[in-house]
């Protein structure tokens, strides 16, 4: 027993001889007990045992702890020239102090500095990535920053946060450029599935071909070019999120059977795979395509569609909510002007008329390209009528100018593409057929005109 404790007495020795944090003992009255090697190396004294802290440390205040009995610690103490953290701690014994612990935890008080720095990067690291992930697999907009005092728009937005609450499936309908996505977004972030990945499917911008791949994955070997080891689909990078198919109604009829599996059975199964694989996935769906009139044309399968329209979201033109153009176009300059650096301080009276005059097509996606134009064009930082250029009900231009000849092509090839539109019943695969341009071409000028839902 005796050897025992003579073996546990040696080897707490060594563990505090060893220590890299320095550490002394001192007793009631001062003297130094114990003084490890990284104290002694510090201070530059070997010889200290039964010396007084007060002639080895300078700046102490082990004695002054021994006097009060009261514990200091994180104290600041300069030794040597550097500032250290000090700890200061009374050690009590059948309630009579025995003795003082002295700590440092950092030997330079710069080493301390330094790891803040370091914690404060990693910090900023932190947030950057949580935002990319946001930004790539989260939900960008929420419901405050849909703009819309209107009574059509309060309707849509309160039954929007009703049904943000639950699981239930949502169809968001609506024209080109009302906002769709944006509810989406909003839904998924006032969700339990918050936290989870946001993913969006755009199913009329990819190939009829690569569609079935991009939602379902596929296992490897499925085809050739496919990656080794599969690929997750995009339903399984939603699990516990929710996903967004967007312009559901431009879905190939074969695709459609099997998302109707997919919402039954809450399972998919890759393209080759032999076995399905379970998921946990809140679906939005979104279209401007009148569904009923595609199940009619034999294009949409009416057991899907039931299937999807559990809640339906109808998100009102731009045109009939003219209320709500003030606040959208000071939102919009706020935005533009900080992406711009062009400062806009006064819209002219006459603005408001062309605006409200105006049919909107294109929804906020147009005004948003309509005011940014403007900007660009604008002299001085007062934004005027004849900045927009954009044709009024009776076929006049907004601008009182001469547009330049690239203002003038890019009008005409706008208002092509809307008459296009408009002659498809908003499908964009035939207004590309129609105006003799490929899919991704079409899409392409959708975005350059804010027409792309």
């Amino acid at each position: 027993m005796e050897r025992d404790s003579q073996n546990y007495l040696k080897l707490l020795e060594a563990v505090l001889e060893n220590a890299h944090e320095a550490i002394v003992v001192t007793d009631p009255d001062g003297k130094i007990l114990l003084m490890n090697r990284t104290y002694r190396d510090f201070v530059g004294v070997q010889d200290v045992i039964g010396r007084h802290v007060t002639e080895v440390i300078e700046n102490t205040r082990m004695h002054i702890v021994a006097q009060t009995g009261k514990p200091e610690v994180a104290q600041i103490q300069r030794i040597k020239g550097q500032d250290m953290i000090a700890n200061r701690v009374p050690i009590f014994a059948d309630g009579k102090m025995v003795a003082v612990l002295g700590t440092v935890l950092f030997q330079d008080v710069r080493q301390l500095h330094a790891l803040a720095a370091t914690v404060d990067q990693l910090k900023q690291e932190l947030a950057y990535y949580k935002r990319e992930f946001r930004r790539k697999l989260g939900a960008v907009y929420h419901f405050d920053q849909i703009v819309g005092l209107s009574p059509n728009m309060q309707e849509v937005k309160n039954l929007a946060q009703k049904v943000a609450k639950s699981d239930t499936t949502v169809l968001i309908t609506g024209e080109s450029g009302t906002g769709k996505e944006l509810f989406a977004h909003a839904i998924h972030a006032a969700s339990r599935r918050e936290m989870g990945p946001f993913i969006r499917v755009n199913c009329a911008a990819i190939p009829d071909t690569l569609l079935e791949s991009e939602l379902f994955g596929y296992e490897e070997g499925a085809f050739t070019g496919a990656v080794r080891k599969g690929k997750k689909g995009k339903f399984e990078l939603a699990d516990h999120g929710t996903i967004l198919l967007d312009e559901i109604g431009d879905m190939p009829l074969p695709l459609q059977a099997k998302l109707l599996r997919v919402l039954q059975e809450k399972e998919v199964e890759r393209v080759g795979g032999i076995r399905p694989v379970s998921i946990d996935v809140r679906v939005i769906a979104s279209t401007n395509r009148d569904l009923q009139q595609r199940i009619r044309e034999g294009k949409f399968r009416e057991d899907l569609f039931y299937r999807l329209n559990v809640v339906t979201l109808t998100i009102p033109p731009l045109r009939e909510r003219p209320e709500d153009l003030p606040r959208l176009v000071d939102d919009l300059l706020e935005q533009l002007m900080e992406s711009t650096g062009i400062i806009v301080k006064e819209i002219a009276d006459d603005v408001w008329s062309v605006l409200h005059e105006y049919s909107w097509p294109g929804n906020i996606r147009e005004l948003r390209n309509v005011l940014e134009r403007a900007m660009h064009v604008m002299e001085g930082d007062c934004l005027k009528a004849k900045h927009l250029m954009i044709s009024t009900s009776d076929n006049r231009t907004a601008s009182s100018g001469v547009p330049t000849l690239k203002e003038s092509l890019e009008a005409a090839e706008r208002a092509a593409i809307v008459r296009a539109l408009a002659e498809t019943g908003g499908n964009k695969l035939e207004a590309a057929k129609l105006l003799g341009i490929s899919k991704s071409g079409f899409y392409q000028k959708l975005d350059k005109y804010g027409l792309l839902n």
